[in-house]
């Protein structure tokens, strides 16, 4: 059998397969896989049928086709061989590692650009979304499968890869067709993802890729999957995925121990979802879930998040500095090299971005305008500054429509069709303009739209509801607002996030709604003015321009007095250089990012004094508090441990905060009021917790 395998994989599988003494794990366990699976197919393979190893693009020559004369004639005759193989021989047994990097690669050859048509077609699932068939390891599953499954007749495909496919949005074709052409399919997942679960483990131990090594002990970033396809010679197609994970530090030792065991012991066996896409894991969802309607089908109009590419530039927490920069940017006596030396990212030009043109033309223009500096939610409870400016690309995504419909008394939720993260953390609501919340696309669903007429001076408004919504609300005698809090405490009840965890990651929202889409409207009415009531309550917490009376506005409940005391080491209100923050939250990475610090946190028992004045929130704070230093002096006494764990639009809240205001990057300590506005946040997150505690979907 000739041995197929592109370049990275090539080394490893000579060392396993063909005699040589060492190879990664992760190589080994798929060899065994294929060796007890070829043993559940009656298949031995021969040495001679082991012999034929030719290094080759394994992409490319499995058509007659041909060939330009390449440079060696022992490179002619290797690659002529080669080929052979591919067009002549059954082979049984494909092997390989392809490239784990996601990213939209670009097919050279017309035959490897044609591999993944095939996976671009649906017969019953939904149709591919996104560019995820464009990275290189699809077009070796699709070459793997088409050549056991349409040549050869019978085989085996066994793939290490990203295990990105495995349900995202790009690849239902994918999976329909394995589950068309496969007798058996078995996924050990690996887990080790930086992005989906931050390389941790559900038990909170490290997560590192199976790929680490002392040398490198993280590994790549991204998570992985061996996938075993089994395609046997009296093929029936399957409608079960045997799936199992594995997780920390050990998983290697896992997987050789149990390579060679009875895979009906190992593995979980489940039926893929049909409507979510035929995902290649389990998913959480609950029974009812696809009765509920969509968000896009409550609230038709949304609008994507915006994406500035130049966010040191564009957006600050200080107004005064963005008009500085913004001021000597429309300054004609500043030459381009001026702006470049001083503003770097501002005329760094792009494939998509002219920086000098967009320059001149602005200039042309005259400005800047008042009207151009906006507030803009950046990050859940950090609103900011941008300078708004739609029609030069200074702005690398504006958008016309999303701007008009910001006015006063309107309200937005964020919400997201793919959750790149393991939990479920959406639904933060915002009054402005919004940036994208965590690794993905963020859209914002508002309450009220503009008029149609886009004439900024009117002041008038209209629901922003579907024709069935609107007709539901007007059954029951609610409104719009009474749907929009409705929606707002159902993202935010632990019981309804837990219960369809799964599904929260794969499409849109659904929400429950009492008597939809045809029950009783007296008990319906009911049950949608209690829920949302206790939407406004959360509003206000969520909403940073809103007091909250007994959480941010005085008289303070005392549970929550407790709460993110300012205080200093020697006792006492913070004064002086108290204010500066300086224990590493923060720092410049790459293109001027901000990178989060370990910062200085400090875990204790709860205080007697503590106790009493918590009460019973301490069933919902945590068992434990953080003091959190902004410096050597100077600390937020009593963070609670939920508290301070608490995410929202992907982050881990108030650490994200910390870490734009390290005094390296903000170039100033704190301001007193910001020292209050860390304080009232945490507060505020300490009455969401306390609220939600007690939701029922």
């Amino acid at each position: 059998m000739g041995a197929l395998v592109g370049a990275r994989v090539k080394e490893a599988v000579l060392k396993r397969v063909f005699g040589f003494e060492i190879m990664p794990a992760p190589f080994v366990v798929a060899h065994l896989q294929v060796d007890l699976t070829m043993r559940e197919l009656g298949v031995s393979l021969t040495e001679e049928e082991r012999a034929g190893v030719f290094l080759t693009n394994a992409l490319t020559g499995w058509e007659p086709r041909t060939n330009e004369p390449l440079p060696f004639p022992e490179l002619d005759d290797e690659r002529d061989r080669a080929e052979r193989v591919k067009q002549e021989t059954p082979v049984l047994v494909i092997l390989g590692n392809p490239p784990y990097n996601g990213f939209a690669g670009v097919a050279v050859e017309k035959e490897e650009r044609k591999l993944t048509e095939a996976y671009r077609k649906t017969r019953y699932v939904k149709k591919p979304e996104g560019s995820g068939l464009n990275d290189p390891y699809v077009r070796f599953f699709r070459m793997a499968e088409r050549r056991i499954v349409e040549k050869t007749g019978r085989g085996i495909v066994c793939f290490i890869s990203n295990y990105s496919w495995l349900d995202r949005l790009s690849f239902p074709g994918m999976r329909e067709r394995y589950l068309e052409a496969s007798d058996t399919i078995r996924i050990d997942c690996l887990n080790g993802d930086k992005y989906k679960t931050g390389k941790v483990a559900p038990d909170g131990s490290p997560d590192p890729s199976i790929f680490s090594s002392p040398e490198d002990p993280v590994g790549i970033q991204v998570g992985t999957a061996i996938a075993t396809l089994v395609r046997k010679e009296d093929h029936a197609p399957t409608d079960r995925i045997a799936f199992r994970h594995l997780w920390g530090q050990s998983k290697r030792e896992e997987l050789l121990e149990s390579s060679e065991t009875d895979p009906d012991t190992l593995y979980e066996n489940f039926a893929p979802i049909l409507p979510l896409g035929l995902p290649f894991e389990p998913v959480t969802v609950g029974k009812d879930w696809f009765d509920w309607p969509d968000l896009p089908n409550l609230f038709p109009t949304s609008f994507s998040a915006i994406k500035t590419n130049r966010d040191p530039f564009l957006i600050d927490i200080d107004i005064h500095k963005l008009k500085e920069r913004i001021g000597n940017y429309f300054n004609p006596d500043l030459s381009h090299e001026d702006i470049a030396q001083r503003y770097p990212i501002a005329m760094k030009t792009t494939s998509k971005f002219n920086a000098r043109q967009v320059r001149d033309t602005l200039l042309a223009r005259g400005g800047p305008f008042e009207s151009e500096f906006v507030r803009y939610a950046y990050r859940p409870f950090d609103n900011r500054w941008l300078y708004w400016e739609e029609g030069s690309g200074l702005l690398d995504t504006p958008c016309a429509d999303y701007k008009t419909h910001i006015f006063s008394g309107n309200m937005w939720i964020e919400a997201r069709k793919w959750e790149v993260k393991e939990d479920f953390s959406r639904a933060t609501l915002i009054r402005h303009i919004g940036d994208n919340f965590g690794n993905g696309m963020s859209y914002f669903f508002p309450a009220y739209l503009h008029p149609d007429s886009l004439d900024v001076t009117d002041t008038g408004q209209r629901p922003n509801l579907s024709e069935a919504a609107e007709g539901y609300l007007k059954r029951i005698g609610a409104s719009v607002e009474d749907l929009f809090h409705h929606v707002l405490t159902t993202l935010h009840d632990p019981a309804y996030r837990e219960a369809n965890a799964g599904a929260l990651r794969m499409e849109w929202p659904r929400i429950p709604l009492p008597g939809w889409p045809s029950g009783g409207a007296k008990d319906a009415a009911e049950i949608l003015a209690e829920s949302a009531s206790r939407g406004r309550e959360l509003a206000r917490l969520l909403d940073t321009d809103s007091d909250v009376p007994g959480v941010t506005g005085a008289p303070l409940r005392p549970e929550i007095a407790a709460v993110a005391v300012p205080y200093t080491a020697r006792g006492g209100q913070m004064t002086g250089d108290d204010f500066a923050l300086t224990a590493g939250w923060g720092y410049f990475g790459a293109g001027e990012a901000v990178m989060p610090g370990g910062g200085r946190v400090v875990e204790r028992a709860w205080t007697d004094e503590e106790r009493v004045a918590l009460g019973d929130a301490l069933s919902v704070l945590g068992d434990m508090a953080f003091d959190v230093y902004l410096n050597e002096r100077a600390f937020w006494r009593n963070v609670p441990a939920a508290v301070w764990n608490y995410k929202l639009g992907g982050y881990q809240v108030l650490k994200k905060w910390l870490s734009y205001r390290e005094q390296t990057i903000l170039e100033r300590p704190l301001k007193p009021e910001e020292v209050r506005h860390f304080t009232d946040t945490a507060r505020r997150i300490a009455g969401v917790l306390m609220l939600t505690r007690d939701m029922v979907s």
